[in-house]
Protein backbone atom coordinates (compact mmCIF):
# COMPACT_ATOMS: atom_id res chain seq x y z
CA UNK A 1 0.00 0.00 0.00
CA UNK A 2 3.10 2.95 0.59
CA UNK A 3 4.25 1.50 -3.14
CA UNK A 4 1.53 2.44 -4.38
CA UNK A 5 0.58 5.85 -2.17
CA UNK A 6 4.30 6.69 -3.07
CA UNK A 7 3.49 6.35 -6.86
CA UNK A 8 0.34 7.87 -7.16
CA UNK A 9 1.92 11.09 -5.17
CA UNK A 10 4.55 10.94 -7.86
CA UNK A 11 2.15 10.62 -10.93
CA UNK A 12 -0.13 13.84 -9.30
CA UNK A 13 3.54 15.26 -8.96
CA UNK A 14 4.09 14.90 -12.60
CA UNK A 15 0.93 16.40 -13.53
CA UNK A 16 1.30 19.95 -12.19
CA UNK A 17 3.67 20.95 -15.35
CA UNK A 18 1.52 18.69 -17.51
CA UNK A 19 -2.10 20.69 -16.12
CA UNK A 20 0.50 24.82 -16.82
CA UNK A 21 1.54 23.59 -20.15
CA UNK A 22 -1.83 23.00 -20.82
CA UNK A 23 -3.21 26.13 -19.70
CA UNK A 24 -0.38 28.12 -21.36
CA UNK A 25 -1.56 26.16 -24.84
CA UNK A 26 -5.36 27.17 -24.42
CA UNK A 27 -4.60 30.82 -23.38
CA UNK A 28 -2.24 31.31 -26.23
CA UNK A 29 -4.57 29.71 -29.37
CA UNK A 30 -7.32 32.08 -27.40
CA UNK A 31 -4.93 35.16 -27.25
CA UNK A 32 -3.92 34.62 -31.02
CA UNK A 33 -7.26 33.75 -32.46
CA UNK A 34 -9.32 36.58 -34.71
CA UNK A 35 -11.64 36.89 -32.03
CA UNK A 36 -11.50 39.95 -29.52
CA UNK A 37 -12.73 39.93 -26.31
CA UNK A 38 -14.20 43.48 -25.97
CA UNK A 39 -16.19 43.45 -28.98
CA UNK A 40 -17.25 39.96 -27.77
CA UNK A 41 -18.50 41.40 -25.06
CA UNK A 42 -20.19 44.78 -26.83
CA UNK A 43 -21.24 42.51 -30.15
CA UNK A 44 -24.90 43.69 -31.71
CA UNK A 45 -23.95 47.19 -29.17
CA UNK A 46 -22.37 49.07 -31.54
CA UNK A 47 -19.37 50.20 -29.21
CA UNK A 48 -17.03 53.62 -29.87
CA UNK A 49 -13.41 52.87 -29.71
CA UNK A 50 -13.63 54.79 -25.83
CA UNK A 51 -15.61 52.25 -24.91
CA UNK A 52 -13.32 48.95 -26.24
CA UNK A 53 -10.54 50.61 -24.90
CA UNK A 54 -11.93 50.88 -21.18
CA UNK A 55 -13.35 47.40 -21.38
CA UNK A 56 -9.76 46.31 -22.33
CA UNK A 57 -8.03 48.41 -20.13
CA UNK A 58 -10.95 47.15 -17.14
CA UNK A 59 -10.09 43.67 -17.75
CA UNK A 60 -6.27 43.59 -18.04
CA UNK A 61 -6.48 42.85 -22.03
CA UNK A 62 -3.81 45.75 -22.81
CA UNK A 63 -1.27 44.04 -20.23
CA UNK A 64 2.25 42.28 -21.07
CA UNK A 65 0.88 38.58 -22.37
CA UNK A 66 3.29 36.87 -19.51
CA UNK A 67 1.61 38.95 -17.03
CA UNK A 68 -2.15 38.10 -18.53
CA UNK A 69 -0.99 34.58 -18.31
CA UNK A 70 -0.14 34.73 -14.56
CA UNK A 71 -3.33 36.37 -14.22
CA UNK A 72 -5.20 33.74 -15.97
CA UNK A 73 -3.57 31.23 -13.68
CA UNK A 74 -4.92 33.03 -10.68
CA UNK A 75 -7.80 33.40 -11.74
CA UNK A 76 -7.94 29.88 -12.48
CA UNK A 77 -6.58 29.13 -9.06
CA UNK A 78 -9.64 30.77 -7.36
CA UNK A 79 -12.60 29.06 -9.69
CA UNK A 80 -12.97 31.97 -12.15
CA UNK A 81 -13.07 30.84 -16.01
CA UNK A 82 -14.40 34.63 -16.41
CA UNK A 83 -17.74 36.09 -17.75
CA UNK A 84 -19.56 34.62 -20.93
CA UNK A 85 -19.68 37.80 -23.20
CA UNK A 86 -23.05 36.13 -24.71
CA UNK A 87 -25.18 36.03 -21.18
CA UNK A 88 -23.04 38.00 -19.12
CA UNK A 89 -22.54 34.74 -16.45
CA UNK A 90 -20.01 33.40 -15.36
CA UNK A 91 -17.87 30.41 -17.25
CA UNK A 92 -17.88 28.12 -14.26
CA UNK A 93 -21.73 28.47 -13.99
CA UNK A 94 -22.45 27.22 -16.98
CA UNK A 95 -19.80 24.71 -17.09
CA UNK A 96 -21.20 23.00 -14.18
CA UNK A 97 -24.51 23.13 -15.37
CA UNK A 98 -23.69 21.55 -18.56
CA UNK A 99 -20.66 19.33 -17.54
CA UNK A 100 -23.10 16.42 -15.36
CA UNK A 101 -24.75 15.23 -18.84
CA UNK A 102 -21.12 14.84 -20.72
CA UNK A 103 -20.06 12.93 -17.53
CA UNK A 104 -23.37 10.71 -17.48
CA UNK A 105 -22.95 10.03 -21.42
CA UNK A 106 -18.92 9.61 -21.62
CA UNK A 107 -19.32 7.23 -18.33
CA UNK A 108 -22.51 5.41 -19.49
CA UNK A 109 -20.52 4.91 -23.32
CA UNK A 110 -17.11 3.89 -21.16
CA UNK A 111 -19.48 0.99 -19.23
CA UNK A 112 -20.73 -0.19 -22.37
CA UNK A 113 -17.84 -0.18 -24.61
CA UNK A 114 -15.69 -2.24 -21.97
CA UNK A 115 -18.62 -4.56 -21.09
CA UNK A 116 -19.34 -5.72 -24.55
CA UNK A 117 -15.09 -5.51 -25.20
CA UNK A 118 -14.63 -7.64 -22.95
CA UNK A 119 -17.25 -9.97 -23.46
CA UNK A 120 -16.82 -9.98 -27.34
CA UNK A 121 -12.32 -10.14 -27.10
CA UNK A 122 -12.63 -13.29 -24.35
CA UNK A 123 -15.03 -15.45 -26.54
CA UNK A 124 -13.06 -14.70 -29.01
CA UNK A 125 -9.89 -15.71 -27.96
CA UNK A 126 -11.17 -18.29 -26.22
CA UNK A 127 -13.02 -19.59 -29.71
CA UNK A 128 -9.76 -18.51 -31.44
CA UNK A 129 -9.81 -19.60 -35.52
CA UNK A 130 -13.56 -20.89 -35.28
CA UNK A 131 -17.21 -19.62 -36.27
CA UNK A 132 -17.78 -17.03 -33.20
CA UNK A 133 -14.24 -15.25 -33.18
CA UNK A 134 -14.84 -15.23 -37.17
CA UNK A 135 -17.81 -13.27 -36.79
CA UNK A 136 -16.56 -11.37 -33.96
CA UNK A 137 -13.53 -9.70 -35.79
CA UNK A 138 -15.67 -9.19 -38.80
CA UNK A 139 -18.46 -7.01 -36.36
CA UNK A 140 -15.22 -5.24 -34.50
CA UNK A 141 -13.24 -4.66 -38.01
CA UNK A 142 -16.70 -3.09 -39.30
CA UNK A 143 -17.30 -0.81 -36.02
CA UNK A 144 -13.63 0.31 -36.01
CA UNK A 145 -14.62 1.54 -39.91
CA UNK A 146 -17.96 3.17 -38.50
CA UNK A 147 -17.88 7.05 -37.34
CA UNK A 148 -19.89 7.29 -34.53
CA UNK A 149 -21.98 10.40 -35.99
CA UNK A 150 -22.72 7.79 -39.02
CA UNK A 151 -24.24 5.65 -36.29
CA UNK A 152 -25.76 8.17 -34.39
CA UNK A 153 -27.97 9.11 -37.85
CA UNK A 154 -28.65 5.69 -38.56
CA UNK A 155 -29.85 4.70 -34.81
CA UNK A 156 -32.19 7.97 -35.15
CA UNK A 157 -33.68 6.85 -38.37
CA UNK A 158 -34.14 3.31 -37.62
CA UNK A 159 -34.82 3.27 -34.20
CA UNK A 160 -36.19 5.91 -33.26
CA UNK A 161 -37.96 7.11 -36.22
CA UNK A 162 -38.97 3.60 -38.12
CA UNK A 163 -39.32 2.16 -34.94
CA UNK A 164 -40.34 4.49 -32.20
CA UNK A 165 -38.61 2.57 -29.38
CA UNK A 166 -36.13 5.86 -28.51
CA UNK A 167 -36.76 9.49 -28.72
CA UNK A 168 -34.66 10.99 -31.56
CA UNK A 169 -33.40 13.74 -29.12
CA UNK A 170 -33.97 15.91 -25.74
CA UNK A 171 -32.66 14.86 -22.41
CA UNK A 172 -34.65 13.80 -19.18
CA UNK A 173 -33.01 13.75 -15.76
CA UNK A 174 -32.84 10.94 -13.91
CA UNK A 175 -34.32 12.63 -10.49
CA UNK A 176 -37.48 13.29 -12.88
CA UNK A 177 -37.48 9.90 -14.18
CA UNK A 178 -35.05 7.07 -14.44
CA UNK A 179 -36.64 5.41 -17.04
CA UNK A 180 -36.90 8.56 -19.40
CA UNK A 181 -33.21 9.46 -18.70
CA UNK A 182 -31.91 5.77 -19.87
CA UNK A 183 -34.42 6.11 -22.71
CA UNK A 184 -32.68 9.12 -23.87
CA UNK A 185 -29.54 8.28 -23.44
CA UNK A 186 -29.41 4.88 -24.33
CA UNK A 187 -29.06 6.05 -28.41
CA UNK A 188 -25.85 9.04 -27.71
CA UNK A 189 -24.17 6.24 -25.54
CA UNK A 190 -24.59 3.88 -28.17
CA UNK A 191 -23.29 5.69 -31.01
CA UNK A 192 -20.37 6.84 -28.65
CA UNK A 193 -19.13 4.05 -27.35
CA UNK A 194 -19.36 1.55 -30.35
CA UNK A 195 -16.56 2.76 -32.46
CA UNK A 196 -14.42 2.49 -28.86
CA UNK A 197 -15.70 -1.17 -28.28
CA UNK A 198 -14.74 -2.44 -31.49
CA UNK A 199 -11.26 -1.52 -30.88
CA UNK A 200 -10.67 -2.19 -27.75
CA UNK A 201 -12.56 -6.22 -28.85
CA UNK A 202 -9.66 -6.28 -31.15
CA UNK A 203 -6.95 -5.66 -28.23
CA UNK A 204 -8.89 -7.88 -25.28
CA UNK A 205 -8.77 -10.60 -27.76
CA UNK A 206 -5.38 -10.72 -28.59
CA UNK A 207 -4.19 -9.83 -25.37
CA UNK A 208 -6.17 -13.00 -23.87
CA UNK A 209 -4.74 -15.36 -26.97
CA UNK A 210 -1.28 -14.01 -25.85
CA UNK A 211 -2.00 -15.42 -22.40
CA UNK A 212 -3.42 -18.82 -23.17
CA UNK A 213 -0.54 -19.64 -25.13
CA UNK A 214 1.59 -19.19 -21.84
CA UNK A 215 2.82 -22.37 -19.96
CA UNK A 216 1.68 -21.14 -16.66
CA UNK A 217 -1.57 -21.52 -18.42
CA UNK A 218 -1.53 -24.72 -19.98
CA UNK A 219 -0.17 -25.86 -16.03
CA UNK A 220 -2.95 -24.54 -14.24
CA UNK A 221 -5.69 -26.57 -16.74
CA UNK A 222 -3.35 -29.82 -16.56
CA UNK A 223 -3.36 -30.00 -12.62
CA UNK A 224 -7.10 -29.75 -12.70
CA UNK A 225 -8.53 -26.01 -12.35
CA UNK A 226 -11.38 -25.45 -14.43
CA UNK A 227 -10.58 -22.98 -17.63
CA UNK A 228 -13.00 -20.56 -16.56
CA UNK A 229 -11.18 -20.44 -13.18
CA UNK A 230 -8.04 -19.88 -14.84
CA UNK A 231 -9.32 -17.54 -17.27
CA UNK A 232 -10.90 -15.56 -14.73
CA UNK A 233 -8.23 -15.40 -12.03
CA UNK A 234 -5.05 -15.29 -14.17
CA UNK A 235 -5.69 -14.54 -17.84
CA UNK A 236 -7.75 -11.82 -17.45
CA UNK A 237 -5.65 -9.45 -15.10
CA UNK A 238 -2.12 -10.39 -16.68
CA UNK A 239 -4.25 -9.73 -20.40
CA UNK A 240 -5.90 -6.26 -19.50
CA UNK A 241 -2.38 -4.22 -19.50
CA UNK A 242 -2.64 -3.13 -23.00
CA UNK A 243 -6.61 -2.89 -23.26
CA UNK A 244 -6.27 -0.38 -20.26
CA UNK A 245 -3.21 1.53 -22.11
CA UNK A 246 -5.73 1.76 -25.36
CA UNK A 247 -9.03 2.49 -22.80
CA UNK A 248 -7.11 5.84 -20.98
CA UNK A 249 -6.19 6.90 -24.53
CA UNK A 250 -9.75 6.22 -26.06
CA UNK A 251 -11.45 8.13 -23.32
CA UNK A 252 -10.27 11.67 -24.86
CA UNK A 253 -12.08 10.24 -27.31
CA UNK A 254 -15.36 9.84 -25.75
CA UNK A 255 -14.73 13.19 -24.53
CA UNK A 256 -13.97 14.91 -27.91
CA UNK A 257 -17.12 12.55 -29.50
CA UNK A 258 -19.79 13.99 -26.91
CA UNK A 259 -19.21 17.12 -28.35
CA UNK A 260 -20.66 16.07 -31.64
CA UNK A 261 -23.27 13.27 -30.22
CA UNK A 262 -24.39 15.93 -28.12
CA UNK A 263 -25.19 18.39 -30.98
CA UNK A 264 -26.78 14.98 -32.84
CA UNK A 265 -29.42 14.51 -30.16
CA UNK A 266 -30.05 17.91 -28.83
CA UNK A 267 -28.39 17.10 -25.37
CA UNK A 268 -27.82 20.10 -23.32
CA UNK A 269 -24.13 19.10 -22.32
CA UNK A 270 -20.80 20.55 -22.72
CA UNK A 271 -20.96 19.88 -26.76
CA UNK A 272 -23.78 22.26 -26.88
CA UNK A 273 -22.46 24.73 -25.05
CA UNK A 274 -18.98 24.80 -26.68
CA UNK A 275 -20.92 24.97 -30.51
CA UNK A 276 -22.84 27.61 -29.04
CA UNK A 277 -20.01 29.39 -27.67
CA UNK A 278 -18.25 29.14 -31.17
CA UNK A 279 -21.20 30.14 -33.15
CA UNK A 280 -22.04 33.76 -31.22
CA UNK A 281 -18.45 34.45 -30.46
CA UNK A 282 -18.01 33.47 -27.32
CA UNK A 283 -14.01 33.03 -26.15
CA UNK A 284 -14.30 32.64 -22.63
CA UNK A 285 -17.12 30.05 -22.63
CA UNK A 286 -15.13 28.17 -25.29
CA UNK A 287 -11.85 28.68 -23.49
CA UNK A 288 -13.91 27.14 -20.10
CA UNK A 289 -14.92 24.13 -22.18
CA UNK A 290 -11.49 22.94 -23.63
CA UNK A 291 -9.64 23.78 -19.86
CA UNK A 292 -12.10 21.45 -18.08
CA UNK A 293 -12.36 18.65 -20.82
CA UNK A 294 -8.62 18.40 -20.57
CA UNK A 295 -8.44 18.02 -17.40
CA UNK A 296 -11.03 15.44 -17.71
CA UNK A 297 -8.58 13.51 -19.61
CA UNK A 298 -5.75 14.11 -17.71
CA UNK A 299 -7.61 12.57 -14.59
CA UNK A 300 -8.97 9.78 -16.24
CA UNK A 301 -5.71 9.32 -17.34
CA UNK A 302 -4.18 9.13 -13.52
CA UNK A 303 -6.93 6.74 -12.62
CA UNK A 304 -5.95 4.64 -15.54
CA UNK A 305 -2.47 4.33 -14.08
CA UNK A 306 -3.69 3.50 -10.45
CA UNK A 307 -5.61 0.67 -12.21
CA UNK A 308 -2.29 -0.63 -13.68
CA UNK A 309 -0.60 -0.82 -10.30
CA UNK A 310 -3.96 -2.51 -8.74
CA UNK A 311 -4.56 -5.28 -12.22
CA UNK A 312 -0.96 -6.13 -12.19
CA UNK A 313 1.13 -5.81 -8.52
CA UNK A 314 4.58 -6.26 -10.94
CA UNK A 315 4.05 -2.87 -12.05
CA UNK A 316 3.84 -1.89 -8.26
CA UNK A 317 7.88 -3.75 -7.77
CA UNK A 318 9.14 -1.98 -10.96
CA UNK A 319 8.47 1.40 -10.48
CA UNK A 320 8.35 1.84 -6.71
Amino acid sequence: MIAVVRILLRRIALLVPLMLGIVLFVFLVMRFSDVDPASAFFQGANPTPQQLHDFREQNGLLDPLPVRYFHFIGDLLHGDMGTSALTRAPVVDQVTTALPLTLQLTFLGLGIAVVLSLAGGVTAAIYRDRLPDQIIRVVSLTGVAAPGFWLALLMIQYLAVDLGWFPTGGYINPADSFTGWLKTMTLPALALSLPVAAQLTRIVRTSVVEELDKDYVRTAIGSGLPPRVVVGRNVLRNALINPLTVLGLRVGYLLGGAVVIETIFSLPGMGKLMIDAVKNGDPAVVQGVVLTTATGFVVVNLVIDVLYLLVNPRLRDATA
